[in-house]
């Protein structure tokens, strides 16, 4: 699993022209998954993200988790995260988990971050055509891969 977090003061999901998903100040997840990909590595995720102390505490330090500070949360199926782009100019997606395989672990990972949050997640639409505003705070954006946990 790859997922890009994002600190937002804002962010929002629009689906034909109908808002989704909105959020005030927190977290906007964009989020891609393998075919390998566990229930260890959702469940290392979802508490990774409920805990990243990465919102200001009162001396200005990234001391803080959503969490800490009351913010929402809005998750995006992003099967971009995983482009190939070694050979060529058009993109591989060869390693994104296929929609049998990515729905289920997408849905999964939302139930288990709500858990891990203690509130609900927003969400977009599973391979709908989705338009995405934020407005990214600091700005703030880290990248993590189960498969790297290592480096996280």
């Amino acid at each position: 699993m790859r997922i890009v977090i994002q600190r937002v003061t804002q962010a929002s999901v629009e689906i034909n022209k109908q808002i989704k998903g909105k959020i005030g100040q927190g977290l906007l997840l964009l989020a891609g998954f393998t075919s390998d990909d566990t229930e260890e590595d959702l469940k290392w995720m979802a508490g990774k993200v409920a805990q990243l102390r990465i919102f200001s505490d009162d001396q200005d330090k990234m001391n803080l988790s959503v969490q800490d500070v009351n913010g929402e949360t809005l998750v995006i199926s992003q099967f971009t995260l995983y482009a190939n782009t070694k050979k060529g100019n058009r993109p591989s997606y060869i390693n994104a988990a296929p929609p049998a395989v990515a729905i289920p672990l997408y849905e999964r990972f939302v139930s288990l971050l709500e858990e891990a949050l203690g509130k609900q997640v927003q969400t977009g639409e599973f391979g709908a055509d989705m338009k995405v505003s934020l407005l990214n705070d600091g700005p703030v954006t880290i990248v993590m891969d189960t498969k790297n946990k290592d480096l996280f």
